[in-house]
C-alpha cells in the first residue's frame, strides 16, 4: 500500500495515466528516479523564498516526462507555500504577439492558479478576498475602528483608499489600474454585488478585450493586453508576496509551440521575450518570481530555429560541458531530464499496480515475475529502443490490468505477447523542419 495517498488522489492517477495526460494531483506517490532534480529545486525554491528569481528549462525528448515533472515541481512548491501556474503553449498562444495571443496565455495562467488549499487551480479569487480581508483588518486597526464596523459603508472610502495605498507600494508599471480593479472587487464583494465583482475578476484575468467595455463596466480606461501582460504577472507575484505567500511560480509546457511558429521574425520576438523574462529574473529586476520552461530538445537546440538559432539565449543557455550522466549540474538554468532506467520503472510499475488495487479495492494476481516479463516484452519489440516512451509503458501496464480486473481468467502472457510499439510522436514534430519559413 502507497502511504498517506487519498481516493481521490489514486483516481485521478489512474484515469489520468490510462487516457496519456499526467495527473493534476497525487503526482509525488509515482515519483522515480527524480529525487536529485526535487532536491536542487527545493534548494532554488530557497533560493526565491528569499527574493531571487530564477528561470528553469526542463528539456527532454517526446514522452520523456517533462509535463509530470512540472507537476512534481508543483506540489513541491505548494508545500512551500509558493502560489502557482500552468499554461501550456499552443497555436493560439504565446509569449509575445499583436494580435491578442499573448493575453490569452495570460488568462490561462491566470485560471490556473492554485494554492495548497486549491491545488486544482481556480484559486485567484480565493487569494483576492484573503488580501482584501487582510486589508480590512489592518485598516481597522490602525485607524481604531472596530472590527464589525469597518465594513459599514461610512469606511467604504477609507479601505479603497488603503487598496490603492498598498497598491501603489508593491507595484510599478500599470499599478494605478491593477489596484482600481482590485478596488472595484472589494465594492462587489463588501455589497454583494456580484456582477461588479465578476466584472472586476474578468478584467484581472485578461478577459475584456475592448476598452470602452472595461470603462463602461468598471470606469477604467485600460485593459490587459500583449504589451503589459507581464508586468501584470510581476504585480500579482508582488501582491502574493505582500500576503505572506513565498512567491509566485509559472510553468509553461509545450514550448515545442515557439518553435513551430513558422514566421521567423515572430518566432525571434517570442524567443526575445524569453530573454527579457530571464534577464529580468537573473539581474534581480524582480523578486520571488520563479518561471519554468518545458520543450524538447530540438526547442532549445536547433540551430534554425530552436532557443539555439537566438545567439543572446544560446550564450546563456549552453550546458556545463563538464556535465555526464553520472555527474550532473541541477544549478544551470538547463534541466536535462535523463530517461528511466529498467530498474526505476519497475519500481514506477510496482507502485503503479498498488495504486490501482487501492483505487478499485481490488487485489490483481500479478507478480514481481510478471512485471519484469511484461517490461521484457516491451522493451525487446522491435522499434522499442526507438521510439517507447515511459508514458506508452505505464499506459499499457495499465491497460493491462484493467484487462485482467475485469477479466480474471485472462492468459497475462497472452496480453503480454500482443504488445505493439508505435511512434507517437504527432506527425507535425516529425516533420517540423520541413514547414516552410515566412
Amino acid at each position: 500500500m502507497i502511504d498517506n495517498i487519498k481516493p481521490k488522489e489514486a483516481t485521478s492517477i489512474i484515469n489520468s495515466l490510462v487516457s496519456g495526460v499526467v495527473p493534476k494531483i497525487g503526482v509525488q506517490h509515482i515519483t522515480v528516479g527524480r529525487s536529485d532534480e526535487v532536491n536542487a529545486f527545493i534548494g532554488s525554491l530557497e533560493d526565491v523564498k528569499n527574493g531571487l528569481s530564477l528561470v528553469k528549462f526542463w528539456i527532454g525528448d517526446f514522452g520523456s516526462g517533462k509535463s509530470f515533472m512540472l507537476h512534481l515541481l508543483n506540489t513541491v512548491a505548494l508545500k512551500q507555500k509558493f502560489v502557482v501556474a500552468n499554461a501550456d503553449f499552443t497555436p493560439d498562444n504565446r509569449l509575445y504577439a499583436n494580435d491578442g495571443k499573448s493575453v490569452i496565455l495570460y488568462s490561462a495562467i491566470m485560471d490556473n492558479i492554485a494554492i495548497q488549499t486549491k491545488p486544482e487551480g481556480g484559486a485567484l479569487q480565493t487569494l483576492l478576498e484573503k488580501w482584501i480581508e487582510q486589508v480590512i483588518s489592518k485598516t481597522a486597526e490602525e485607524n481604531n475602528i472596530p472590527l464589525m464596523e469597518i465594513r459599514n459603508d461610512q469606511y467604504l472610502e477609507l479601505i479603497q483608499n488603503s487598496i490603492m495605498k498598498t497598491m501603489n507600494e508593491i507595484t510599478e508599471v500599470g499599478g494605478f489600474d491593477f489596484g482600481s480593479a482590485i478596488v472595484k472587487y472589494y465594492e462587489g464583494y463588501i455589497k454583494g454585488d456580484e456582477l461588479l465583482r465578476r466584472n472586476a475578476l474578468k478584467w484581472l484575468k485578461g478577459e475584456y478585450t475592448i476598452k470602452t467595455e472595461a470603462r463602461r463596466d468598471l470606469g477604467i480606461r485600460e485593459i490587459i493586453n500583449d504589451s503589459n501582460y507581464y508586468d501584470m504577472l510581476k504585480n500579482f507575484c508582488k501582491l502574493f508576496v505582500s500576503m505572506g505567500y513565498s512567491g509566485f511560480m509559472i510553468n509553461l509546457d509545450e514550448a515545442i509551440n515557439l518553435y513551430k511558429i513558422s514566421v521567423s521574425a515572430s518566432r525571434e520576438k517570442n524567443y526575445e521575450k524569453i530573454l527579457s523574462i530571464y534577464n529580468d529574473c537573473f539581474q534581480g529586476k524582480v523578486s520571488n518570481l520563479f518561471i519554468n520552461f518545458a520543450g524538447t530538445k530540438e526547442f532549445l537546440e536547433n540551430e534554425r530555429r530552436g532557443l539555439f538559432s537566438y545567439q543572446a539565449l544560446k550564450s546563456r543557455l549552453e550546458g556545463n560541458k563538464f556535465e555526464t550522466y553520472e555527474f550532473r549540474d541541477f544549478a544551470q538554468p538547463v534541466i536535462k531530464l535523463m530517461p528511466l532506467n529498467h530498474n526505476e520503472i519497475f519500481v514506477l510499475l510496482k507502485k503503479l499496480k498498488l495504486i490501482f488495487d487501492f483505487n478499485y479495492k481490488t487485489e490483481l494476481n500479478i507478480t514481481d515475475e510478471e512485471i519484469s516479463a511484461f517490461m521484457e516484452e516491451m522493451f525487446n519489440k522491435p522499434g522499442a529502443a526507438e521510439f517507447l516512451t515511459p508514458r506508452e509503458v505505464i499506459r499499457d501496464f495499465l491497460n493491462i490490468l484493467n484487462i485482467i480486473r475485469q477479466n480474471p481468467d485472462v492468459d497475462k502472457g497472452r496480453l503480454f505477447g500482443d504488445i505493439e510499439i508505435s511512434d507517437e510522436r504527432p506527425n507535425d514534430l516529425i516533420l517540423l523542419d520541413s514547414i516552410e519559413e515566412l
